[in-house]
């Protein structure tokens, strides 16, 4: 017989299961607190738990297999066309549950305790350099109202304020001298915690083997290797690394009708933090690689540098995917063979 399939809507506090009775075909749609839920999924038969990939999802996800069910995250993008009616806590579960027995529906490996830990680190360590910039580009603002100006760049243009601080008692009213000082000690004290974050990823990315084996890929250091990581999940969840690049946003957008398709721009789709740590390397790679590849030399003679760099990123992606899948080390002059 096969195995019940419930279709779950996840909350904070309430929680609406949907399901098929397997022996009587009852069709039953139950609300749960938190406690209850758990208890009685603890009770139930070995079965498929569908549910949206969405806020405590992963968490949920380890919970409900660690009471015996095989679980599925969907995206959300995928459940919305199965709601027949309003948008209910009762309609969402058993979109979810209709959603789940699509054949080829795509799937999203659930992230163990580490790997989410690590996005968290990555996620308050970009809020703090965007606060970082923000207050830096703020100084730059209201010195320039008094005719102040300094150095492009972070580091040259904070040197410079420190070395002409006695220019500024004279230019500046006392009031806002005192204020330049103290938006000083909060840009240290940011950068002090963007550096301890920047450890602690680095400590992580040195203990992980994957991390390792895909920080040989030019152009994919420490931030890029763990948040790869991180955000991919299990390398097995992708069928190849052109769809994991396709969850990246890597690939262009197709629209066809007619039998005909056209390509246009990249997706954007998945996560931007990680399509732009990917990118950037690519850059880093277009702008200093001592020995560039026969394909990108190539790539970036016959297409606009915007262009080659994604498409780089795109390779660096399936590079990473292909490494992890199948257990291998990086090789530069790996030839790819595709299948009979």
């Amino acid at each position: 017989m096969n195995a019940t399939t419930y279709g779950l809507d996840i909350a904070k506090r309430v929680f609406q299961l949907y399901w098929v009775e397997a022996q009587s075909g009852e069709i039953v749609n139950r609300r749960f607190g938190r406690e209850e839920l758990i208890g009685f999924l603890a009770r139930r038969p070995t079965g498929r738990v569908a549910l949206e990939a969405c806020g405590s999802g992963h968490w949920w996800a380890r919970k409900i297999q660690t009471l015996g069910h095989e679980v599925i995250l969907l995206h959300a993008k995928f459940i919305r066309p199965f709601v027949q009616t309003n948008k209910t806590d009762a309609a969402d579960a058993r979109a979810i549950w209709t959603a789940a027995q699509q054949p080829g529906m795509r799937t999203v490996a659930a992230k163990t305790e580490d790997q989410q830990a690590m996005l968290g680190m990555h996620r308050m360590r970009a809020l703090l350099v965007k606060f970082r910039t923000m207050q830096i580009n703020q100084l730059r603002g209201l010195l320039y109202e008094f005719g102040v100006t300094f150095r492009a760049g972070r580091l040259a243009g904070l040197a410079e304020i420190r070395a002409r601080m006695v220019e500024l008692e004279e230019a500046l009213p006392g009031a806002l001298l005192s204020s330049l000082q103290d938006q000083l000690k909060r840009i240290d004290g940011l950068q002090s915690d963007i550096e301890t974050l920047e450890k602690r990823i680095g400590a992580w990315n040195k203990q992980e083997a994957a991390c390792r084996a895909i920080a040989e890929v030019p152009g994919i250091g420490r931030l890029t290797a763990t948040a790869l990581v991180a955000t991919m999940g299990q390398a097995r969840a992708f069928k190849s690394g052109r769809e994991f690049a396709a969850f990246l946003g890597l690939v262009p957008r197709q629209s066809g009708t007619g039998g005909k398709v056209r390509l246009g721009s990249i997706s954007k789709r998945g996560d931007p933090y990680v399509r732009t740590l990917l990118i950037h390397g690519a850059r880093s790679v277009m702008c200093h690689a001592k020995a560039p590849s026969a394909w990108q030399t190539k790539v970036q003679a016959r297409r606009p540098a915007n262009v080659a760099a994604v498409a780089l990123a795109n390779k660096m992606a399936r590079t990473a995917w292909a490494i992890l899948a199948h257990g291998r080390a990086y090789q530069k002059d790996y030839v790819s063979v595709r299948p009979a």
